[in-house]
């Protein structure tokens, strides 16, 4: 495995802000800001789990890094090039680097191509071997998440959704990526597939040395998965640390309240206070720290100043006014 603490992708200050337009022909006179302002590190051969209620901005902020969505200012840095002003050419170049899982695995799967078809094509794309090579990798690749090459020739509606999604695995897996952004890759499984399919995941990562970006609201399934755990709230990066210690000591009211939303084993036991109340828009996002509506620990300074990521204790970073007191000068995530 690749060394973990070498830096395979760094993002500065990335937005990804959406006009809403009153009319057709109208300018748009407010911006939906579905990523603000967001900065991290992925290292290689680690799992970056990035998770948060639904609307926070995680599935655009993931289709951004890969320009699926272009950003609308930042810095995203692959193996040190910057991806955000590469010319087209050299994108589509480096796509072999950078691969994609999506959340459906229906829905992103074409209905009128084969699974041997939708694997081979980036193949095809790229220019990766003749036509014998590309069968033979397409049975090679089948095989290694455990399917059969017989299979090459069915169509989406012939497998079940866990078949559906090791042929997107497959696909991603086609052209040999360092990077995979699995977007809620075992979200629309049954519980039993979904074990399936994170521990193949997991096994992919040990036999090829794979860096992933894993997104799902679901905390367990990440934290089963993560090295290290991001937790976006509107747009931003409210706290990262490694797993285990987010998961034993969050320091985020945000963190705090989506734990002890969690399900206790034991219904006797007392944990924080559940989250309360809805995400606001972000069209109209509150001033100075984004929870603080929700937030029963704010305080005056919460609603007028935008909190900064400070590091409260090795490797973990929270964007907090209670944690900025304890330690004042801003982290690097």
């Amino acid at each position: 495995m690749s060394d973990p603490t070498e830096v395979l992708v760094e993002v500065r200050d990335l937005k990804k802000h959406f006009p809403a337009r009153a009319g057709l022909f109208r300018k748009p006179r407010r911006y939906l800001k579905a990523v603000d302002g967001v900065s991290f590190v992925i290292r290689k051969g680690e799992t970056l789990g990035l998770v948060g209620e639904s609307g926070c901005g995680k599935t655009t902020l993931g289709r951004t890094l890969l320009r699926l969505v272009e950003p609308t200012s930042g810095s995203v840095r692959f193996e040190g090039v910057e991806i955000t002003s590469l010319p087209r050419a050299e994108l589509r170049k480096m796509r072999r680097q950078m691969q994609m899982i999506f959340q459906d695995p229906y829905s992103s799967l074409n209905p009128r191509m084969t699974a041997g078809a939708m694997i081979e094509e980036g193949l095809i794309v790229h220019g990766q071997g003749n036509k014998r090579e590309r069968k033979e990798r397409v049975a090679e690749l089948l095989h290694l998440v455990g399917l059969s090459p017989r299979d090459a020739g069915k169509y989406p509606h012939e497998f079940s959704g866990g078949q559906r999604q090791r042929v997107g695995i497959a696909r991603a897996l086609a052209l040999v990526p360092k990077w995979i952004v699995a977007d809620e890759p075992v979200s629309a499984l049954d519980v039993s597939i979904q074990a399936q399919i994170l521990n193949l995941l997991v096994e992919l990562q040990e036999s090829f040395g794979l860096t992933y970006l894993f997104i799902s609201h679901d905390l367990r399934v990440v934290e089963h998965v993560s090295d290290r755990v991001a937790v976006m709230y509107l747009g931003r990066i409210v706290e990262l640390a490694r797993s285990q210690a987010l998961y034993a000591r969050p320091r985020h009211p945000y963190t705090q309240m989506l734990l002890a939303s969690l399900p206790l084993p034991d219904p006797r036991r007392r944990g924080r206070p559940a989250v309360v109340g809805d995400v606001p828009s972000a069209l109209s996002p509150p001033a100075g720290c984004p929870f603080h509506p929700r937030c029963s620990s704010s305080m005056e300074t919460c609603r007028e100043v935008s909190p900064e990521m400070v590091e409260v204790e090795p490797d973990h970073f929270v964007a907090c006014h209670l944690h900025a007191r304890e330690q004042q000068r801003p982290g690097s995530p």
